[in-house]
C-alpha cells in the first residue's frame, strides 16, 4: 500500500514524568517508608509509560491509522469516514494521553497542536501532533483521492 504519510511523536516530557513517578515510588516502597499500596500506582505508572511513550499517525491509501507506543492502543479510520479535517489547538486543561473531550476523542503524548476530524457519525478525533500542516494535508488528500 503506498505510504502518503508517517510520523511518530514521541511524548519526552511524558517519559520523564512516568518514569521519576515509577522510580520515586518504587524507592519509597523498596526502603519501607511508603505504604505498600504504593505497589499498585507503580504497576499503573509503569503500564502507562509502556502503552503511551509515543503516538504515530499513518495516511495509508484510503485509511488513517494512529497508534500508541508499539500498537496496543490503536484506531484506524477508512477516509470515507472523514466529513471535514482542521488543524487545532488543545486548551492545556485536554492533556496528553487517550482522553475524552467533549464532542469525541484526543489521542495525544505532547504539545497543544493537534488535527481534527469530523466523522460522518457526528463524532469527532483529535490526533495530537508536533506536524499539524504536514497531517492535515496527507489527510485532506486522503479524502479528496477517496
Amino acid at each position: 500500500m503506498n505510504v502518503s504519510y508517517r510520523h511518530t511523536q514521541v511524548g519526552y516530557l511524558m517519559i520523564v514524568i512516568l518514569a521519576a513517578g515509577v522510580v520515586g515510588l518504587s524507592a519509597s516502597v523498596a526502603s519501607g517508608s511508603g505504604p505498600r499500596a504504593l505497589v499498585v500506582v507503580v504497576a499503573i505508572l509503569g503500564l502507562c509509560l509502556f502503552l503511551f511513550p509515543t503516538l504515530t499517525a499513518v495516511v495509508e491509501g484510503d485509511s488513517l491509522r494512529c497508534f500508541f507506543g508499539l500498537g496496543l492502543i490503536r484506531r484506524e479510520i477508512p477516509v470515507t469516514e472523514i466529513l471535514a479535517v482542521s488543524v487545532v489547538r488543545n486548551p492545556w486543561t485536554y492533556g496528553w494521553g487517550l482522553r475524552l473531550i467533549p464532542g469525541g476523542w484526543l489521542w495525544n503524548v505532547s504539545g497543544l497542536d493537534a488535527v481534527e476530524l469530523r466523522l460522518h457519525n457526528g463524532k469527532l478525533l483529535r490526533i495530537g501532533t508536533d506536524e499539524p500542516v504536514a497531517l492535515h494535508a496527507a489527510i485532506a488528500n486522503a479524502v479528496r483521492a477517496g
